[in-house]
């Protein structure tokens, strides 16, 4: 029972991750598609939080060998499949995949439904994409022919998802009790201390969909991969010392809450650099013809990567103990390094204008980003405020605080950044 479930429930989950964020990017502005997926990947977090909470609260209270202990957590669940069930029905269809299907009629009607008096002139532009992707059909073989043009936006895909579980932040996510023991705390205090490291991950969120969108995904993953780097570093200076501290003679507080500390900044450097943005990036650079492909090789790839992750994190623990953190800092440098070579920066730009960096690619003949029209890919476009938005530039001509300010709520319609991208 237990196995056929997990089946089940694996389909069901990477079904969902698959749909979510296709579905997330293409109802949204090419300006907030960052900002709509980070918003998602926050409400993630909140059942991340609360399904920990619920754990440990009904662990204490009952005790782990009460069979509700784990009976609880398995039917509150329950409620979000049934209100998901519930409400889908009500969400609009994505306007492309009716277009794509050739359901024109359809696609103009949920295009005025999300978007009112504008939906007739995103019809006509949705219409002009679909006409030149018209015909064409990709396969999953045929996006792992490197002779294929889908060949390229499909490695980058792989690779982001293979540097996501490089964080190491995986293992973290799972064995955050182990990793506070580690650093000399009790099971108990370890198991509090992983809650509240939660928490912060809930409210550390707001500042990923605030800056994804201002400061681009290429900024946000590298200095994650800087900070996670760092991090882990201090974190393996603090478990030497808590490993050592009767030999040193020092209270296990001493290395214990400055690695506490270290362990939920490392968590929001995590949640902010790179949680959603490598979720976002293939619904970004694929074309409609393979962005469901895409997405779903995303999702394969992330769970035989955090399948291995989290196969190795006990095993290194049981050899290497502290010096697990160091293997970590090694493996976030490489994953920011191969991301400042190689992941065009795709926030920004227009569906269409992220797969021109792959023809782009071709005729340069280099993956490099720098090496590619001067490293124009390399940077973040942003609505320009002397034109009111009416064209794009680089983001950096644009002062940080109003990119910021721009991602913020705001009651006055007069600051909503122009539609024109023509």
């Amino acid at each position: 029972m237990m196995l056929a479930g997990r089946v089940i429930m694996g389909l069901g989950v990477g079904g969902i991750d698959c749909v979510i964020p296709t579905y997330s990017s293409e109802l949204s502005e090419d300006e907030a598609r960052g900002k709509a997926l980070a918003q998602e990947f926050q409400s993630n977090i909140f059942g991340l939080l609360m399904a920990f909470g619920i754990n440990l609260l009904v662990t204490v209270v009952l005790g782990k060998s009460n069979q509700w202990a784990w009976r609880i957590p398995i039917v509150v669940m329950q409620v979000y499949p049934i209100a998901l069930m519930a409400f889908v029905e009500r969400l609009p269809e994505s306007p492309r995949w009716f277009i794509y299907n050739g359901r024109e009629t359809e696609a103009q009607a949920a295009l005025n439904t999300i978007y009112g008096n504008d939906g007739d002139a995103r019809f006509e532009d949705l219409m002009d994409s679909h006409e030149k992707e018209k015909g064409q059909h990709v396969s999953y073989l045929n996006m792992i022919q490197p002779s294929h043009p889908q060949f390229h936006p499909t490695v980058i895909t792989i690779m982001c998802q293979i540097n996501q579980a490089l964080t190491g932040y995986g293992a973290v996510s799972v064995y955050g009790p182990q990793i506070f023991e580690l650093l000399g705390f009790s099971v108990r205090t370890s198991e509090v201390l992983t809650l509240a490291n939660y928490t912060s991950y809930f409210f550390l969120m707001t500042i990923a969909w605030i800056l994804i969108d201002a400061l681009g995904r290429r900024k946000l993953l590298v200095h994650g991969s800087l900070w996670l780097t760092v991090s882990f570093l201090l974190l393996a200076l603090c478990g030497g010392l808590a490993m050592h501290r009767q030999q040193f003679d020092i209270s296990y507080l001493l290395p214990g809450i400055p690695g506490t500390i270290v362990l939920f900044f490392a968590t929001g450097a995590f949640g902010i650099g790179w949680l959603s943005t490598v979720w976002l990036i293939p619904t970004e650079i694929f074309p409609t013809t393979a962005r469901a492909q895409g997405t779903a090789i995303s999702v394969i790839i992330w769970g035989l990567a955090n399948f291995a992750i989290t196969l190795l994190t006990p095993i290194m623990f049981n050899n290497l103990a502290y010096f697990i953190f160091i293997v970590f800092a090694a493996t976030n440098a490489i994953a920011g390094v191969w991301t400042w070579f190689y992941l065009p920066e795709s926030g920004g730009r227009s569906f269409e204008d992220n797969q021109q960096f792959f023809v782009d690619a071709k005729e340069e003949g280099s993956w490099q980003v720098r090496k590619i029209r001067g490293g124009e890919y390399g940077v973040m476009k942003y609505p320009n405020p002397e034109d009111q938005g009416d064209t794009l530039v680089d983001a950096e001509r644009v002062p940080l605080l109003r990119r910021v300010e721009d991602q913020l709520p705001s009651m006055d319609p007069s600051r909503e950044p122009s539609r024109d991208r023509s």
